[in-house]
């Protein structure tokens, strides 16, 4: 009797690749999951063609909903961008996936969990770390395991009629409702500006001339209306995702530090997130004390390196998220951002917690802050610094 594989399956090269090379090289049956996390494919066609490779079963699981509320909704809430760039969109994607396959390996008494990673990217880790952590079940990975490269995997596709799409041949993409990522081809020339066509959310040219403002209104960190409406979880990230990325704002191009030690060019499409994530950022400093701010800014940084590194399961995610829940008792209230030819900025501010007091704040004649109490206060704070000086002088 032949064991039995489930492959996490996009549609894309690697994982369609891998279905032949499990089914030739392994002697296995496949079973194949694709989970829909707002990679707005057609699922109807993945499943097709999963079949037509010759796979056992097939499994559409729709898991949008769980993926805002455990894995989106805690990224916002810790501020999170890795390198102080990305979002993590794929990032948070991977565990949840991973999950999901690990279910259907239980229901289908499997022998072996698959995924279609390479040996130098970061989503191997985020998949056998959260493999291990929910199976014992041997983990096969082609790609990395036999060391194939894309020319390989292209010529070996034509050569057992695999059917490729032509955006797969020219980039490698990976898209949530998070965040697009772009990458391969003529990205990979460090200098070379992304053609205009690799991006479908945010626009590059015929920008509107006027700027574009939007609301985000926040409850316990979590963002729950835009423009005055309250929408749900999905449609509202969907909304914000639009309108930021009609006025050009989201593209983000960086040198990334990846988990293997290699340096890479990425280039992602992040509309939304990054729209939520400065409002929230915001919203944050008028609520908080200074002293919250500025550890909260540490674990925030953990928080993302943990998520970028696959350690979603580590017990110090847990340790941190706690402490990031706490802070969020506050973070609510609205911000007000303005968009204008790819340029994002706040541009106002409210909350019923605000630490801001007009009051305090203000150089008119209403000002109930005791200017005099200022010379104490600085002859108190800058005591050890001069006090330091006066001595090097003396030397």
């Amino acid at each position: 009797m032949k064991g039995k594989a489930i492959l996490a399956f996009s549609g894309g090269l690697d994982t369609s690749v891998v279905i032949k090379y499990l089914q030739e090289k392994h002697d296995l049956d496949v079973v194949t999951v694709t989970v829909d996390v707002g990679q707005e494919d057609d699922l109807k066609k993945i499943s097709i063609k999963a079949k037509r490779l010759g796979v056992l079963k097939h499994y559409n699981i729709d898991a949008r909903q769980e993926f805002v509320d455990n894995f989106i909704f805690p990224s916002i809430k810790a501020n999170a961008l890795y390198q102080k760039k990305y979002c993590l969109a794929t990032a948070l994607a991977r565990p949840l996936i991973a999950q999901k396959v690990i279910e259907v390996a239980k229901k289908e008494n499997a022998t072996a969990l698959a995924h279609g990673c390479t040996g130098k990217g970061n989503d191997q880790v985020r998949f056998d770390v959260t493999y291990r952590s929910g199976s014992n079940l041997p983990i096969i990975a082609p790609i990395r395991d036999l060391n194939l490269t894309r020319d390989v995997e292209l010529k070996y596709a034509q050569e057992h009629k695999i059917p490729i799409d032509t955006a797969a041949k020219r980039f490698s993409i990976d898209q949530n409702l998070w965040g697009r990522a772009i990458e391969g081809g003529e990205m990979e020339d460090a200098y070379s500006e992304p053609p205009d066509d690799a991006f479908i959310w945010v626009k590059t040219k015929n920008l509107p001339d006027k700027p574009q403002y939007l609301e985000i209104k926040f409850d316990n960190g979590i963002p729950v209306a835009a423009d005055g409406k309250h929408m749900k979880p999905i449609e509202l990230i969907r909304y914000v995702n639009k309108k930021a990325g009609a006025s050009g704002v989201g593209i983000v191009d960086h040198i990334e530090d990846r988990v293997v030690g290699i340096k890479s060019r990425e280039v992602y499409e992040t509309p939304g997130a990054l729209c939520t994530i400065e409002a929230h950022t915001d919203l944050e400093k008028m609520v908080l004390t200074k002293h919250e701010l500025k550890f909260k800014a540490m674990v925030d940084a953990e928080w993302s390196w943990l998520v970028y590194s696959g350690l979603w399961q580590d017990p110090l995610k847990t340790d941190l998220d706690m402490f990031i829940n706490a802070t969020q008792k506050r973070v609510s209230g609205s911000v007000k951002l303005k968009m204008f030819k790819g340029s994002l900025r706040v541009v106002g501010r409210k909350s019923e917690f605000s630490l801001y007091s007009h009051d305090l704040a203000t150089y008119g004649a209403g000002s109930t802050f005791d200017q005099t109490l200022g010379k104490g206060f600085v002859e108190l704070w800058g005591l050890q610094s001069t006090e330091a000086n006066k001595l090097l002088k003396k030397r």
